[in-house]
């Protein structure tokens, strides 16, 4: 695996990864940057987001559930002073699906955390990271609605 990082103007910079996707970082005007772009460490949370949601639909699936949308909100906290690694990353799940097994949802997190996502053990070296999660059933959802 391989990416490569250019600086284009400023404090602006282009992520180029081996697979051939780009995307722009910039820093906060007080860093000489002009907020036109994700912070890397931005980046590193919503890695980690990416990471999971992966692992739990792919888990799910296999499992057989019949999941239709899966939302994972990440927040962070830092350290004061540097390197100013996060200290504290909080996961918050929203799976949705058609009956979806509640436990089966638990059990596809907990193999994230623990076993699955690279990211989540990478950054839990230096975090706490705290997991919560909601089931959405499409089927009660529509319902509701109607």
């Amino acid at each position: 695996m391989k990416a490569r990082v250019k600086l284009v103007d400023g404090m602006m910079f282009v992520g180029e990864s081996g697979s051939g996707h780009a995307v722009v970082m910039d820093g906060a005007p007080e860093y000489g940057g002009r907020n036109l772009g994700i912070r890397p460490m931005e980046m590193l949370l919503i890695g980690l987001g990416g990471c999971t949601a992966f692992d739990v639909v792919q888990i799910l699936r296999k499992g057989r559930e019949d999941v239709t949308d899966c939302e994972v909100e990440v927040s962070g906290e830092r350290a004061e002073a540097d390197p100013k690694v996060f200290t504290a990353i909080h996961v918050e799940y929203r799976v949705k699906g058609r009956n979806l097994a509640p436990a089966k949802v638990e059990r596809a997190i907990e193999l994230s955390k623990d076993k699955y996502c690279s990211a989540s053990i990478m950054l839990g070296a230096t975090a706490k990271i705290t997991h919560g999660w909601t089931v959405v059933d499409e089927a009660a959802e529509a319902q509701a609605t109607a």
